[in-house]
């Protein structure tokens, strides 16, 4: 009788390779550690103000799916981020799981070969090596947490974490951002709302008790402390923007108390840049402007950005172009590297203003 009130509509379960199994195959290495802990430290500094000077920028694909195209667009962000260091600290969107409105790619670890076979296990070794290729390069690296299982495979090599405006609301990715060890960004919801991001914000910073896997892949019962370092991402939503002054200062008076002294990053994407891909920089340059003129609580900027501009549709077992986001349309390498230069200029003018000439 059992047989027909249980696993009715599941047609299979196989068993998962362990996140101890993948970081035997793919340990941590001493220099990809150091690129972690230094990223997640200079992050934290921007964050709770010890760096009042720099802006962080989190800029990369909407979502990773070649190897290859990854490896090529972070040797050309590292050239820029050596050389606007001073200004700008620079770290990598590696997106492995994307969540769908409906139906859709969901991500590298759920479909590593782009034909709906979806051998996860799979997945989680090819983005764990490409985590490990860049850290060790030194380039920190950004990720949006969706599945509580995730973090047990690859946090060890993620620098900030961001969860999403689908989740935000979500009880088990707050608890799972409580436990995680480096910051977080949570969005504000699709709605444009940012009361959602504000509480989530809260509950993170609490200790908490809850279902999840340990490195053997054993259920466990998890229980955190808190994490201290959040805070919220304002993307737009509900067809409006959210990134003038008046927002980032409502924003700010939401979130009093939080004892956060820069805690508001702008995603340039989103309902922010009107889902047109080359108004991203238009975003951008409104908030350096309004970080130039005295808004110390914006921490950073985040971006959508590749090789080649716009996106592509994927299909299963289509052959994609080089360079191109299939999802979210993205800016283009020539936009994406004037548009850093840009910023790193304006943060020294914040930092030099002119002499003031007594006459």
């Amino acid at each position: 009788m059992s047989a027909h009130i249980d696993n009715c509509h599941v047609i299979e379960m196989s068993q998962l390779i362990t996140p101890r199994a993948v970081k035997e195959k793919l340990p941590l290495t001493e220099a990809a550690a150091s690129t972690v802990f230094d990223g997640r430290e200079k992050i934290r500094d921007i964050l709770h103000g010890r760096d009042s000077h720099r802006l962080l920028v989190i800029l990369g694909p909407c979502s990773i799916h070649d190897a290859g195209a990854t490896y090529d667009y972070a040797e050309r962000l590292q050239k820029i981020a050596d050389s606007i260091q001073d200004q700008i600290l620079i770290v990598m969107r590696t997106y492995f799981e994307k969540p769908r409105t409906t139906i859709g790619w969901k991500g590298l670890i759920n479909d590593p070969r782009l034909d709906g076979s979806c051998n996860i296990g799979e997945g989680y070794q090819l983005a764990r090596q490409i985590l490990l290729t860049l850290n060790t390069m030194g380039i920190p690296c950004a990720t949006e947490f969706l599945d509580p299982v995730t973090p047990q495979y690859l946090s060890d090599l993620i620098s900030w974490a961001a969860v999403g405006a689908r989740t935000t609301e979500s009880q088990t990715h707050r608890e799972m951002a409580s436990g995680l060890s480096m910051p977080v960004g949570f969005k504000n919801g699709t709605d444009g709302g940012i009361q959602v991001a504000v509480n989530a914000m809260i509950a993170s910073n609490q200790p908490q008790s809850f279902i999840g896997i340990n490195v053997d892949g054993l259920t466990s019962i998890i229980k955190t402390n808190g994490n201290p370092d959040r805070h919220i991402v304002l993307r737009g939503g509900g067809g409006r923007t959210n990134y003038s002054p008046d927002d980032i200062t409502r924003a700010i008076k939401k979130l009093k108390g939080q004892e956060i002294v820069r805690p508001i990053m702008v995603d340039c994407s989103h309902g922010n840049s009107e889902k047109d891909h080359t108004r991203q920089a238009l975003v951008a340059q409104s908030v350096l402007m309004q970080h130039q003129e005295g808004q110390d609580t914006i921490m950073g900027l985040l971006l959508e950005s590749n090789l080649r501009p716009g996106k592509q549709k994927w299909e299963k077992g289509k052959i994609m172009d080089y360079g191109v986001s299939i999802t979210d349309a993205c800016l283009g390498w020539p936009e994406t590297e004037e548009l850093l230069y840009e910023l790193a200029e304006g943060v020294n003018k914040k930092a030099s203003p002119e002499p003031v000439i007594s006459l």
